[in-house]
């Protein structure tokens, strides 16, 4: 696992900075999305996260916050660590087979990955607090319905309909997607949307983005009848 997260920490370091990477597809290997933490080596003491790197978090993602936006294809099983990566992410497509959710109660545990943080924060508390307590995985379908994810596919097209979110993304100008990520974080985390430093910042990005390349491009590219050519500046 240390191995795996410092892979996918340093993955995530050049995606953010690389200017030609508009968005990050995160999915797993064969049949499931993400098990979750290797409980022996939980039990034996030994760490969990990228060497070097511990406020990165589980997997060098979940606690790893980065512009670029990130879209969880969940291509199996997400029970665990595999929940927790798919709450910290920004879009998320499961497939129609899989299951999701926080079995960690049923080993004496309980989701310390940024579950019980987030899970309450992304569907309404009852809903959270039966998944946490009682360790029982929920369907895709449910998922769909709480809003824990924003698509159901069959599993062999899930990283294709994933990629299409991502491209959807890109097609749009990198700061204003940046900004409008970063917002949003904001306003979750405000707790309240009468925030008055909320608003100051709404006011400080958007009066900075129009000074931006992308802005005028948008409007000139809009009245010209044609696509718009971003440079993220």
């Amino acid at each position: 696992m240390p191995s795996f997260s410092l892979a996918v920490g340093e993955a995530l370091e050049r995606a953010d900075t690389d200017p030609a990477v508009r968005a990050v597809v995160v999915t797993g290997e064969g049949t499931a999305f993400c098990a979750g933490a290797d409980l022996k080596a939980l039990a034996a003491g030994r760490t969990l996260t990228a060497p070097g790197h511990p406020e990165w978090g589980f997997a060098g993602l979940v606690e790893h916050s980065v512009s670029v936006p990130l879209i969880a294809a969940v291509n199996g099983h997400a029970m665990g660590g595999g929940a927790e990566i798919v709450l910290a992410t920004d879009l998320a497509v499961m497939a129609d087979d899989a299951l999701i959710g926080l079995p960690e109660v049923r080993r004496g545990l309980f989701a310390a990955a940024g579950g019980t943080i987030r899970l309450p924060r992304q569907v309404p508390p009852k809903v959270a607090l039966r998944i946490g307590l009682t360790g029982e995985p929920v369907t895709a379908d449910e998922a769909l319905r709480w809003g824990l994810v924003n698509e159901v596919v069959p599993r062999q097209h899930v990283v294709e309909r994933a990629t299409a979110l991502a491209r959807q993304i890109a097609a749009n100008a990198p700061l204003a997607v940046t900004v409008t990520k970063s917002m949003m974080n904001a306003a979750t985390a405000a707790g309240s949307s009468w925030d008055i430093e909320l608003w100051q910042r709404q006011d400080a990005e958007m009066a900075a983005l129009l000074t931006s390349h992308d802005a005028l491009e948008g409007a000139t590219a809009f009245a010209e009848k044609r696509p718009p050519t971003w440079t993220g500046h």
